[in-house]
């Protein structure tokens, strides 16, 4: 015999998460480890990257990193690098790879620990799971937010976009090098040794 309620539903309203939210969600579940992005107040779940987007994001973080240490021309930092796009609501994403100018440091970190500073560059590297639409709303956010350059590396089509505001996206393939000199001097990325898993 089914049991009737006579109360009525619970008219729960949703409130959009936070930065301060994001901070605290847990990065183990039953499943596995997860991580979170907020778009807008909304959490998202992202799944744990493959082998080939570990593979590919090392290789471009190493060419930054070498270029900066002959240089000294900023910081960089890889795996997943919290940064708060704007607030109310707050927009949070995790950034593959990140590139922050001399000129713009010391980098401002949130209260929750997240970067603040808007980076020079930003590389995300599609996962298996990604999108186009929401790659796509993730490139027009950062741009929006201030990021001057954001590379969109694709282990399976092996190509790089680069996205610059107010200029058509430019498209390379995996015989060409990829270069900066406005902002990294030296940087030649051979896209041939980045997609060589």
């Amino acid at each position: 015999m089914a049991i009737v309620s006579s109360r009525p539903p619970v008219d729960a309203v949703p409130r959009p998460f936070t930065a301060a939210d994001l901070a605290e969600m847990p990065r183990e579940l039953p499943s596995g480890p997860v991580h979170y992005e907020l778009d807008n107040g909304r959490l998202v779940a992202m799944s744990a990257p493959g082998r080939r987007h570990g593979f590919v994001e090392h290789r471009i973080a190493k060419a930054l990193g070498d270029a900066l240490e002959a240089g000294k021309l900023g910081e960089n930092y890889t795996g997943e690098t919290g940064i708060v796009l704007w607030r109310n609501p707050d927009r949070v994403v995790g950034a593959d790879v990140v590139f922050i100018s001399r000129a713009s440091l010391p980098a401002q970190e949130s209260r929750e620990g997240y970067l603040e500073t808007m980076p020079d560059l930003v590389v995300e590297v599609v996962s298996k799971n990604d999108t186009g639409p929401y790659v796509g709303r993730k490139v027009d956010d950062y741009l929006r937010a201030g990021v001057r350059v954001v590379w969109v590396a694709d282990p399976d089509a092996r190509t790089l976009a680069e996205h610059r505001r107010d200029a058509k996206p430019r498209l390379f393939g995996q015989d060409e090098t990829v270069e900066l000199p406005e902002m990294l001097p030296g940087l030649k990325l051979s896209l041939k040794e980045v997609f060589d898993f």
